[in-house]
């Protein structure tokens, strides 16, 4: 039965009988929001461990009515969660700050999959009363925001999680002359490769510091309901080795503020992968939530070191789409089920699956829901969803096209970067040359790519779109569906040409004939306006300008051949 997530234990005959509203009765002795769902000729009955378990129950009934024209086969389903939490974690502080009619689409949809928690990644996008300078141009929720979303999220089974980042990650705040004596590393600081950075990190020893963070925490909390916060504490990449012990201490710090007091926070686990002999010093009320975004990242080795300390812990995989612009959809499933088989052996209480926006957040909602899809499915049951096939669930319960067209094409879009010989970490190497048109191509990661594959490429784009020409989606914004894929889709059509024209040469784009350029430059433009009228349909307007630099970057290094080599921090 093509259910999302396919249920533990079910069994149907070929019998149909009208859908009609079940007789719900409860049982605590079930597993947490578990339930029994039974269908037959005298009506349909659910008994449920919770309120959860019952609202599940009719989630899975909603998909069996959509899978037989509204009517219900005759059987019955026994199914629990492997995982206690299975959430998603939206970033939208790397300039995509979603509506509250697209995140309460997308809630509602991610709880029809038994998802029940949902983060939102804040670094500036939160109106604070007296910090105005940090945010002004950047749309964010205000408090009576998200209250608002709270509430439909508990109507739907979903937690909403604040999550603010109170160490690295600081620069939208740093950059303003008010906050940047806060910093490590006030003036700047020196990275691997001798490049000069702004401030990104907080100093853990300036009490300065931990007041600022204080003030925040408070206000943003105050408009969750949660009992959880999580407080990133990731990539503080200013604080060097010998401060690890600064580290912990800002930890402790942190989880001694009077407005933690009784919640459990949570914090990313790759400072504590570098030093785990650190793991027992952390307070008791900290979750670990161990982060890797690759199909090989060690999330059992991690799992087994949290395990042995003792130390409740998450484990965090990826969509995989951010950097790619089409997603890299077989690296995700194979990192999502390493994650959620990881926590199932080594007793880990949940999996969050991560949608990250580095560089502009070019890409679309729909390439990165079918590793939202997944991971919800994993992170049930792992068992009987690692083999899902993924793209008629994405058919039928995400895109809701009747003529099964959209989901393989979304798959296949989600696959072209392995095509291309060079593969790389976190990114797509099809599509660097968008990032950095400075870079020369087939050198460095990207060696070994040549002009056939990206042909290749082209081809199997070409297939995907007409797969698209040919969907039905009846999702209410089917249409905006299918305009997001086909303008990513031709985005990186433009970027193969554009490969090949360098390969012809001698990589750069500088040695690309002009005439050439200039034609890449007109394919561009309206592809760039497309993005624009795109990105309003689900988005608030701040950080629309800076998701089109990166366009509007390479636009212009195409009309004049002239590229900036530290562009993008390079």
């Amino acid at each position: 039965m093509n259910l999302l997530p396919r249920p533990r234990s079910s069994a149907f005959d070929d019998r149909r009988v009208p859908a009609r509203e079940p007789v719900v009765r409860f049982d605590a002795s079930l597993p947490a929001e578990g339930y029994r769902l039974t269908v037959d000729d005298g009506g349909v009955e659910v008994v449920a461990a919770d309120d959860a378990g019952a609202f599940y129950a009719r989630a899975t009934l909603a998909q069996l009515a959509r899978l037989h024209d509204g009517m219900l086969p005759v059987g019955a389903v026994h199914d629990w969660p492997d995982l206690p939490v299975r959430g998603v974690m939206l970033d939208i502080s790397r300039d995509k700050v979603p509506t509250q009619a697209t995140l309460r689409e997308l809630i509602a949809r991610l709880a029809s999959w038994k998802v029940n928690q949902v983060q939102l990644y804040m670094e500036h996008t939160f109106a604070y009363r007296d910090h105005e300078e940090v945010w002004a141009s950047a749309s964010p929720l205000t408090g009576d925001e998200v209250r608002d979303l709270d509430r439909f999220c508990r109507a739907h089974q979903v937690e909403l999680v604040p999550n603010r980042n109170c160490l690295g990650h600081m620069e939208r705040w740093l950059k303003h002359e008010r906050y940047r004596p806060l910093a490590i590393a006030p003036d700047g600081w020196t990275d691997h490769r001798g490049r000069v950075r702004a401030p990104t990190t907080l100093d853990p020893a300036k009490p300065a510091a931990l007041a600022l963070v204080r003030e925040l925490l408070a206000e943003l909390l105050d408009a969750f309901t949660s009992p959880r916060v999580h407080v990133g504490l990731d990539e503080p990449w200013e604080l060097p080795p010998e401060r690890a012990k600064d580290y912990l201490d800002w930890v402790i710090a942190l989880c001694a503020l009077p407005e933690l007091d009784g919640r459990e926070v949570l914090l990313w686990g790759d400072i504590l992968a570098n030093h785990p002999e650190r793991v027992d010093a952390l307070p008791g009320e900290v979750t670990v939530c161990e982060w890797g975004y690759e199909d090989w990242h060690p999330f059992a080795a991690r799992a087994s070191t949290l395990e042995a300390a003792e130390r409740p812990f998450w484990l965090c995989p990826g969509t995989s789409s951010w950097l790619s612009i089409l997603g890299r959809v077989t690296n995700a499933m194979g990192n999502c089920a390493a994650a959620a088989d990881a926590a199932r052996a080594h007793g880990g209480s949940g999996l969050l699956v991560t949608d990250w926006g580095d560089l502009g957040h070019l890409q679309y909602l729909p390439v990165s829901e079918p590793a939202l899809a997944y991971a919800a499915a994993v992170s049930w049951c792992a068992e009987t969803n690692r083999d899902l096939d993924l793209s008629a669930a994405l058919d039928v319960h995400v895109f809701d096209d009747p003529a099964g067209e959209i989901g393989g094409a979304v798959m296949a879009l989600g696959d072209l970067h392995r095509v291309v010989t060079p593969q790389f970490f976190n990114l797509s190497t099809l599509v660097t040359h968008l990032y950095f048109p400075q870079l020369q191509l087939d050198r460095g990661f990207t060696a070994g790519i040549t002009g056939a594959e990206l042909a290749d490429v082209e081809a199997r784009l070409a297939d995907a779109v007409a797969a698209l020409d040919r969907a039905r989606p009846r999702r209410a914004d089917g249409a905006l569906v299918l305009d997001e894929l086909r303008n990513a889709a031709a985005l990186v059509s433009l970027l193969c040409r554009d490969g090949r024209a360098r390969l012809d040469a001698d990589g750069w784009l500088a040695s690309v004939p002009e005439r050439r350029r200039e034609g890449f430059a007109a394919a561009l433009a309206p592809l760039i306006d497309t993005h624009r009228n795109l990105w309003l349909a689900r988005n608030r307007a701040g950080g629309l300008d800076d998701s089109c630099a990166w366009l509007e970057n390479l636009h212009g290094a195409y009309r004049t051949g002239v590229t900036d080599r530290r562009w993008g921090g390079w």
